[in-house]
């Protein structure tokens, strides 16, 4: 378990062993812990003492057998899953998913309605589910990488960052300061080719298909000039341990070109969106988070700091090369769809600040530095777009990946969805949905 001191950024991991597969139950006493430990009980039998809830998560009964990870395999026979009950005159229930109407990820959610208000909204994830943890175990350090990088696909820079950066942690490497810079590069490109496609499709969730259009466009501009400097759109496979892709000189000119002109774009669709009063009926007091159970989760990302938690992982631990570079953190309390939309504004305006004072600053020299393979253990935070991912690792003494959690910051905000869309219509589901823009794959491994 990782704990953190939000006062002095102090980060403690805490170990217990389980040699009769039982775990003392954080979720008891700390309701963000309750689906990571059915998570453990589901992948590898271990059960958490008195847990406050001891369904199934990842697990769909579809395996063939259960706690595929543990050493106490049984076969799979399941009851069938429990959604909770709701009670009062008048109530119906909606089920939605897994399967969506149009090409996103699987999830199904349960909701109770009188009418058409939200009185409760239960999620079911785990449709997704890859198998990364196991297909982790006994990789090598290349292979493994690889596998970070798909976790989840619009996160594949900050995935193989924190997997890297965990790597050189437990080895004792250090990149060289090319490729830290890089990196960098390409984490704000990630960001804001996402920024730029969730602050179109919120709008595009309440029919207002021309910012859709505007920031399509955008996104569309940041893709084709990161594949020409990395070889790929979405910079797959561009970061590794000891180092990163480096990048040509007509991809560095290619961006300087483009970056003036994404900010004078940008400028615009922001006035629009402000200046449009049906869009700012549709998310202004729409989905409600409170700033209390922000920071209860630890919410991070636009999620948490629309809801007042001043936290980003880029501040919070300095690493290289954001130390040595200058950026605000925007912070808003108003906690509903539209300031979930704003952060991402003020994100993507700092954003392109940092790629500008990178690619002012960036240094020569190698990308690469080779390392000797030993074992160790390692852990890396790195802030992607929708807030801090944490990589934890064991090299084991033949070099391969004994263990390896990858943990999304998902994990803690997708029950807050569920708190945030009660006392919401239906019809206002898929906006307050797309303003979280929770990843599915990478919360369910």
């Amino acid at each position: 378990m990782a704990i953190l001191d939000e006062f002095s950024y102090n980060l403690k991991i805490l170990t217990v062993g389980c040699p009769d597969h039982h775990f003392p139950s954080i979720g008891k006493v700390h309701a963000p812990a309750i689906r990571l430990e059915r998570a453990i009980w589901d992948l590898f039998g271990h059960e958490p003492h008195k847990p406050s809830d001891s369904r199934p998560w990842l697990d769909h009964g579809r395996w063939g057998v259960r706690h595929p990870l543990g050493d106490n395999k049984v076969s799979d026979r399941r009851e069938p899953y429990l959604f909770m009950s709701a009670s009062g005159e008048s109530l119906h229930q909606i089920a939605v998913g897994p399967v969506h109407a149009g090409i996103i990820e699987p999830g199904h959610f349960r909701f109770t309605a009188n009418g058409e208000a939200i009185v409760r909204l239960e999620e079911r994830l785990g449709y997704a589910h890859k198998g990364i943890e196991g297909l982790m175990q006994g990789a090598a350090l290349e292979e493994a990488s690889t596998l970070a990088g798909r976790v989840s696909g619009d996160s594949t820079v900050a995935y193989a960052t924190s997997f890297a950066m965990a790597v050189e942690d437990a080895l004792q490497v250090v990149p060289p300061p090319r490729a830290q810079w890089l990196r960098a590069l390409m984490m704000e490109l990630e960001r804001l080719a996402n920024h730029y496609g969730d602050i179109g499709a919120i709008c595009n969730d309440a029919s207002f298909s021309l910012m859709h259009a505007h920031c399509a466009v955008l996104r569309e501009r940041v893709l084709r000039v990161a594949d020409h400097c990395f070889g790929h759109r979405m910079m797959r496979d561009a970061v590794f341990p000891g180092g990163a892709r480096d990048v040509s000189v007509d991809g560095l000119n290619a961006l300087r070109a483009l970056l003036p002109d994404l900010e004078k774009r940008f400028a615009a669709i922001v006035t629009l969106y402000e200046e449009t009063a049906s869009i700012q009926d549709r998310t202004v007091s729409t989905g409600f988070l409170k700033p209390a159970l922000a920071q209860q989760f630890g919410a991070g990302g636009y999620v948490g700091r629309a809801s007042g938690r001043n936290f980003d992982a880029r501040r919070a631990f300095r690493y290289a090369p954001y130390d040595q570079l200058t950026f605000k953190v925007p912070v808003l309390t108003e906690g509903d769809v539209n300031a979930r939309v704003w952060i991402r504004i003020h994100e993507v305006k700092e954003s392109i600040s940092l790629v500008q004072q990178i690619l002012r600053q960036l240094p020569s020299g190698p990308v690469r530095q080779d390392f000797e393979r030993g074992t160790g253990e390692g852990l890396a935070i790195v802030e992607g777009f929708r807030g801090d991912i944490l990589v934890w690792l064991r090299i084991d003494a033949d070099g391969t990946i004994g263990r390896c959690h990858l943990r999304d910051p998902s994990w803690f905000q997708w029950p807050l969805l569920e708190a945030a869309i009660e006392g919401n219509i239906v019809a206002d589901f898929p906006i307050c949905n797309k303003s979280f823009n929770c990843s599915y794959s990478g919360h369910d491994l």
